[in-house]
């Protein structure tokens, strides 16, 4: 098991094992972690023979005795080995040389005399972290220990042994950089895991994207929970934050694709009719934000100065951050936009954009620590989420969309040169895909008929009655189960612009 550890917390302390048989050849691997500068990883005694591998300030050293005098190989690491990091090494012994590995750095090698003894004979017990002698013992964790190819079960023997705890902390300090997008490492005996609920994505390391696509009439409404439980009204509105607050700063992230302009992104609102609402404009070329925060205020309106197309069917992604009377919008790697509140009209169509829905595709939804889309998807039937007609879990990010620099060159957000026909990448990806499948059938149908042709005519000349046959099979080729006929219909169906509703 890559997690079987042991934790040495005393110089005294060790686990003891039957003897080691290694006596021509020996494979020994593990990893260690540890505070102090030096300590005996493992040793094994015979009469005269022995085997030990232990660290000295910065060097890990490997020693035996097979009955020629000690032989030792050494390898010195460049950086200190008592950093609480995990480091990995490799011992190998036969009857022609010895070689150690640590982590990364070249192996050392020493050569086995050439005429001598090659028997490693020992008959005490092995020790791990620590000597027969109890000095010189080990501080820190050791895991994954495996001697030719046998992995020692570390654990087990921890538990019952005093001063050596079974399993190692600290793994998420090691390995706590492999939970991505805002996961947050959680340590456990015998491991971590990746939290992903305050993450939009999810996976393992929360790496992989959520995305949907909406069928017409389908939209996804999410309750903002309150702080605590309301006892004076029990009758809470569905398009609520927290009744008690008002929006005094947002962090939003969110990816989407569409050729449809003005198209609502996202819209959220309070108790104290506030409201967000993130839109393309009508000409597709500008991001824009509408706060109301004060309900005797008219609402704010923020325009990017970009003039790139953003309802071009690729990809793109915004980022939106406010505090108090601060707002700053970024659109995908480009620098930010920062705005300072100033009077606008509430523009009076953002209730028509609604009706109209959103057609294109939405991907990683975040809102402050609330993931909204990711709910839906994951958890549909919980409390918080409503969702109206049939929601379907797509990618937005497939194929030339999956990297939204591969597609388009990247400009500056006042960059005018970066704009693309509104809907035509995702017009060519289909149109080729369909010349590339109608080119498959057509090749597959001409094989199929010049084998049947072929047959026929050698059937023909052994047998008459076999004509009849030729006909039948042939038609039965042109027939509704012909499945390429099917896999056709299905390409087309999935090419097609997925259509989706606001969130």
């Amino acid at each position: 098991n890559f997690w079987n550890a042991a934790f040495f917390d005393k110089e005294t302390s060790y686990l003891h094992f039957p003897t080691f048989h290694g006596e021509l050849s020996a494979d020994i691997s593990f990893l260690f972690k540890t505070t102090a500068s030096s300590g005996v990883f493992l040793e094994n005694l015979g009469i005269k023979d022995f085997i030990r591998i232990e660290l000295t300030s910065a060097r890990v050293v490997f020693s035996f005795d097979v009955g020629n005098g000690p032989l030792e190989v050494q390898v010195e690491s460049t950086v200190p080995l008592n950093d609480n990091r995990w480091h990995r090494v490799r011992a190998e012994r036969n009857i022609k040389e010895a070689s150690l590995r640590l982590d990364n750095l070249p192996v050392a090698t020493q050569e086995a005399p050439a005429d001598g003894h090659v028997h490693l004979q020992l008959n005490s017990q092995l020790f791990i972290g620590g000597t027969a002698s109890r000095q010189r013992g080990f501080r820190g964790c050791i895991r994954a220990l495996q001697l030719n190819g046998v992995t020692l079960d570390l654990e087990e023997r921890a538990e019952m042994t005093p001063g050596v705890r079974p399993g190692c902390p600290g793994h998420c300090s090691s390995y706590g950089s492999l939970c991505q997008n805002q996961g947050r490492c959680v340590e456990r005996a015998t491991g971590f895991h990746c939290d992903c609920s305050l993450s939009a994505y999810t996976g393992v390391f929360c790496q992989t994207e959520l995305s949907a696509s909406f069928k017409p009439g389908t939209s996804v409404r999410y309750t903002f929970k309150e702080p605590y439980e309301l006892t004076r009204n029990s009758s809470a509105l569905p398009s609520s934050i927290y009744s008690d607050t008002t929006l005094r700063g947002e962090n939003i992230s969110m990816g989407f694709r569409t050729a449809q302009s003005p198209a609502l992104l996202l819209y959220v609102s309070s108790y104290y009719r506030e409201f967000l609402a993130v839109l393309i404009n009508k000409h597709g070329e500008k991001l824009e934000v509408r706060y109301k925060l004060e309900g005797n205020r008219d609402a704010e309106v923020l325009r990017s100065s970009s003039a790139r197309n953003l309802a071009n069917g690729q990809l793109h992604s915004i980022t939106i951050r406010r505090m108090t009377h601060t707002v700053s919008v970024q659109v995908a790697v480009h620098s930010g936009e920062e705005f300072w509140f100033e009077s606008g009209d509430l523009d009076p169509h953002l209730a028509r954009l609604a009706s109209l829905g959103f057609t294109g595709c939405l991907s990683v939804v975040q809102f402050n620590s609330i993931n909204p889309l990711k709910a839906a998807l994951l958890h549909p039937d919980t409390s918080p989420v409503i969702i109206t007609g049939p929601l379907v879990r797509s990618n937005c990010g497939s194929a030339a969309s999956a990297n939204p620099y591969a597609a388009e060159n990247i400009h500056h957000i006042s960059d005018r040169s970066g704009s693309v026909g509104s809907g035509q990448p995702l017009v060519n990806a289909i149109r080729t895909d369909s010349a590339l499948i109608g080119g498959v059938i057509a090749v597959v149908i001409f094989v199929v008929l010049t084998g049947l042709a072929v047959a026929a005519r050698y059937l023909y000349r052994r047998k008459d009655t076999y004509r009849n046959q030729e006909g039948n099979t042939v038609k039965q080729e042109d027939s509704p189960d012909f499945p390429f006929n099917n896999q056709t219909d299905s390409q087309n169906l999935s090419s097609q612009n997925p259509k989706e509703y606001f969130i």
